[in-house]
């Protein structure tokens, strides 16, 4: 593969389309994304592989759906890692990126840096939320955490909440190209099977952990084979083909599913970033008293706010801040 070739696939996600076998999919590669995203912070190497994996999922899924705003996946439990949070904004204008952030919360005294890192998480739930912004309701799903990777519990949450059958195939972490210096790679492919009008599950449970619906619960005789061949068919990736850089998406897609006559589309783009700002801090801040403000007011007189994404410093005058504020943000500039 040239340079050309190989920067053209960096940071992009290619949406594409089984036609024999009513599947759709995707496949994702983030490079310089996910070093940007782990960049903002300094976890240990067990937190910054749940951030990973989350990112990817987060990439995969968030183009699937058609966003005018913003996705976000939740992962919280009662383990060491409390909470892993990414948001997805889709892109605003056609040809834009799509933006991605992500950050964790741990309770580093916990941890156990040797285990798994999906171990650290324990009990607990997967969410997707989606907002299409203003004037619209909220939509939010969640499913028990179930499985062994975070990747599972996506399957999980599209099987039980959505009943669309749905597989990831996933790899990350630090690699090292000749020449360059080690950095963050991730690729994956998601295969879904296209939705139905009428879900065939059918009973109070399912056959997955813990009475959760899977895939052959879901789909009827015909399907079901379908669903087989192209999941055996992907069982066949290797890792370096998924993380490349040396093998194109296109050609992936050739080498894994050429008999199901795989169509694809135009590739999405994806950047690192971050919607905080120093209005949306004020908004925030804006439910509170001047007695709630003085509180939270430094010795420096100043009331300061970290965006826990990018790390991006606020600082603000306390008159300035609240229902009861008593100067407007510039009446001092």
């Amino acid at each position: 593969m040239t340079l050309g070739a190989r920067i053209a696939w960096d940071d992009t996600v290619l949406p594409f389309q089984l036609d024999r076998s009513d599947i759709r999919g995707r496949v994702a590669r983030l490079d310089g994304v996910l070093d940007r995203v782990l960049a903002q912070h300094d976890y240990p190497p067990v937190i910054e592989t749940l951030v990973a994996e989350m990112a990817l999922l987060t990439a995969l899924i968030g183009q699937t759906v058609k966003l005018r705003w913003k996705l976000s996946l939740q992962v919280r439990g009662d383990g060491p890692a409390r909470l892993i949070a990414t948001d997805y904004y889709g892109p605003t204008d056609d040809g834009e990126p799509a933006r991605i952030r992500a950050y964790a919360s741990y309770d580093a005294t916990r941890l156990d840096l040797l285990a798994a890192p999906f171990s650290q998480i324990g009990k607990g739930y997967f969410a997707i939320l989606i907002d299409q912004g203003p004037d619209t309701a909220p939509y939010q799903g969640i499913t028990p955490i179930a499985g062994n990777s975070l990747s599972a519990c996506a399957e999980t949450y599209f099987a039980q909440s959505e009943q669309l059958p749905t597989r990831f195939s996933l790899t990350f972490g630090r690699s090292r190209l000749a020449g360059e210096n080690e950095r963050w790679r991730a690729g994956g492919v998601m295969l879904q099977h296209m939705p139905k009008a009428s879900p065939f599950a059918s009973g109070e449970g399912g056959s997955g952990e813990g009475g959760l619906l899977a895939a052959h619960d879901i789909l009827d005789e015909d399907e079901s084979e379908n669903w087989n061949r192209a999941n055996i068919l992907l069982d066949t990736v290797e890792e370096m083909e998924l993380i490349g850089p040396q093998v194109q998406p296109t050609d992936l897609l050739v080498r894994l599913f050429h008999e199901e006559g795989p169509r694809v589309y135009d590739p999405q783009p994806v950047a690192f970033g971050c919607s905080c700002s120093d209005d949306k801090v004020r908004q925030s801040l804006s439910i509170y008293s001047a007695k709630d403000i003085r509180y939270m007011t430094t010795a420096e007189g100043i009331v300061t706010a970290d965006c826990q994404f990018c790390g991006a410093h606020y600082e603000f005058d306390p008159l300035t801040l609240g229902f009861e504020a008593v100067e407007g943000p510039g009446d001092n500039a």
